[in-house]
């Protein structure tokens, strides 16, 4: 937007939800000249102890907002790729130099630590935290979030709430719920010294599943996955439950799980959303899993998240139009992100087959050349920022 149109009157942005994609969007509206209002629905900002691969989408929407260096300097290079079964014999295996030749670099990182990259990048924005969205409210070309902290208006709401988003009940009141993905997942990063892993990988077992990813500092994140029904825990023995599943399989395996404690396991059921028919109405537009929550196993949920960001901001900048901008957005990336959806769903699916078709899966991996592993990611990571 010009500088005319700024002094004009500044126009202004009210994101609910402080996640990742979010607070992104908080960054890359404010560099462009709104003024920002965060909401968030929990008492304080932050996020659990688990690890997030950035991949080169990711990180040129980074870029993009300023960020990209200071994720760089806090993560580590990922710089192989494979699928081993619980014995630890190579299914498939391969290099990931070529997929940064191509689309540029991939890196691992705490998530924790790109919050607070984020977080320190919305220092000087106005963000209101233990506040509960109740409604919206248009008027004119304006629009009200109402709340139990009072009413919050704006020229643009960016509904960035998660998976079970109260603005998403406003933008899409006929959307079906998020729906289970039919498997439970524990994540953990270890806490005490582990010997020196340089490799990481999955497993892929009959209904189970493992990743490890080598993270900065000797840290390794861990994550497994079974195919259960929803709802099951182990209150105070989900680490127990983690070692009796996979704490027989391959070295480091057993290694990573002795070397955290109980306090260190978060376990959550995977929900995804079936696919929405729209992500705007009006000046409010959804961004995330608020949009499109998919399933971990392309690793893509955090960064379509900031791919919806930066193009979210781009788009607004171009014209005084905020619906006219959001229905080009909504064009643009209701389409991408839910293909991407349906790929790492079907992803999923494999990954975790059972019984004869577990096994017809291990010999055909097995004959499949490496390069091949990670061909099916180029639409992912070719993704380029508007201008």
């Amino acid at each position: 937007m010009s500088a005319d149109r700024m002094d004009a009157r500044r126009r202004r942005a009210c994101v609910v939800g402080a996640g990742i994609g979010g607070l992104a969007a908080a960054v890359a509206l404010s560099r462009r000249g709104w003024e920002v209002e965060i909401l968030e629905r929990s008492a304080e900002i932050g996020e659990s102890g688990s690890g997030l691969t950035v991949w080169s989408n990711g990180l040129r929407a980074l870029d993009t907002i300023g960020l990209g260096a200071q994720v760089r300097a806090r993560a580590m290079d990922e710089t192989s790729a494979g699928i081993r079964n619980p014995k630890g014999d190579w299914l498939i295996r391969t290099d990931t130099s070529e997929l940064v030749r191509r689309y540029g670099d991939v890196v691992m990182i705490p998530r924790a630590d790109l919050f607070d990259i984020l977080r320190a990048a919305v220092a000087e924005l106005e963000v209101r935290v233990d506040i509960e969205v109740s409604g919206i409210e248009t008027y004119g070309d304006r629009v009200r979030v109402l709340h139990d902290a009072g009413v919050s208006e704006a020229d643009l709401v960016v509904g960035a709430d998660g998976i079970h988003s109260a603005v998403r009940r406003w933008v899409c009141p006929q959307a079906a719920p998020p729906r289970y993905s039919g498997s439970t997942a524990w994540r953990l990063i270890t806490t005490r010294p582990v010997p020196s892993l340089h490799e990481g990988g999955q497993t892929w077992g009959h209904g189970e599943q493992v990743g490890i990813i080598p993270m900065t500092d000797g840290r390794v994140y861990l994550f497994g996955a079974a195919a259960v029904p929803a709802g099951q825990r182990n209150p105070g023995d989900e680490l127990g439950e983690m070692r009796r599943r996979f704490g027989h399989w391959h070295e480091p395996i057993p290694t990573l799980l002795a070397a955290v404690g109980e306090s260190d396991v978060l376990r959550h059921d995977i929900y995804e959303l079936p696919p929405i028919p729209a992500f705007v109405r009006g000046p409010v537009a959804l961004l995330g899993d608020a949009a499109h929550a998919m399933t971990p196993n392309m690793g893509q949920g955090a960064n379509q998240a900031l791919e919806d960001a930066v193009t979210l901001a781009a788009l607004l900048d171009r014209t005084d139009r905020v619906e006219g901008a959001l229905l080009e957005y909504n064009r643009i990336r209701r389409p991408r992100t839910q293909s991407i959806a349906r790929r790492s769903r079907s992803i999923g699916t494999v990954a975790q087959l059972t019984s004869v078709p577990a096994v017809v899966r291990d010999a055909a991996l097995r004959v499949t050349p490496g390069n091949e592993l990670l061909r099916g990611f180029g639409a992912a990571l070719s993704w380029e920022p508007p201008q």
